[in-house]
């Protein structure tokens, strides 16, 4: 039969060491220096952290914005035929065109009023306006989803891609969608400059879909 010996699990561990639990821990004078540190460079951190997280919202209403673009170009090419990437008031019933809102709607017929629709059934032609009556709507997206404090200021509401990829009509110059943030603060590129990395989607006359930042020089592969 095993028996317990000193050092063996039954035995309390401060009597095995001969250490006190006072020993083993830290003191309260210890504990409250790391507290305090801890909570001073989290005060230092959290003026970055904002920053990050208003910066984010631009980053991602940029991508939205190219993204959407990039699929109604693509869906022009396969579809063979003129599709349509617009910027809504809302996706709601009652929306409008707008070149203030980041909601965007990709559709074969302008979806003012529509916005609301039954996406375009693709086991029908999209020329059967009996199964897929307009606007025949592709995809969309709200504005709310991770970036709800992006304004935008567009060039126009609405960027239309023929079969080739291309835009139509040609546009005289570049199509600019500008991205900002108030909220987190003015333009890095602004007078004067403030904390917010501002992006920009270009389309060029080709179709060409860029995104940029206005505050690095045009000669700068990251500039506008």
């Amino acid at each position: 039969m095993l028996s317990l010996k000193p050092g063996d699990a039954g035995e309390p561990l401060a009597r095995r060491t001969g250490h006190s639990f006072l020993q083993l821990g830290v003191t309260m004078l210890e504990l409250a220096v790391v507290v305090a540190i801890v909570a001073i460079l989290a005060g230092l951190a959290m003026p970055n952290f904002s920053t990050w997280i208003q910066n984010s919202q631009i980053r991602s209403t940029a991508d939205a914005i190219q993204n959407g673009l990039q699929l109604a170009r693509a869906d022009a090419v396969r579809r063979n035929t003129v599709v349509r990437f617009q910027l809504t008031s809302s996706l709601g019933a009652n929306c409008a065109l707008s070149t203030t809102s980041a909601n965007w709607v990709i559709s074969l017929d302008d979806p003012s009023g529509l916005c609301a629709s039954a996406p375009i059934d693709d086991a029908f032609p999209a020329s059967d306006t009996t199964n897929n009556p307009a606007p025949r709507i592709i995809e969309m997206r709200a504005a709310t989803e991770g970036s709800g404090n992006s304004v935008i200021a567009a060039g126009q509401s609405t960027v239309v891609f023929n079969a080739l990829g291309r835009v139509s009509p040609v546009p005289a110059n570049t199509i600019s969608i500008n991205i900002s943030n108030p909220t987190g603060g003015a333009c890095v590129s602004a007078s004067p400059s403030g904390p917010m990395r501002c992006l920009r989607v270009d389309i060029s006359t080709s179709g060409r879909i860029r995104m940029c930042d206005p505050a690095f020089a045009s000669t700068d592969p990251r500039g506008c």
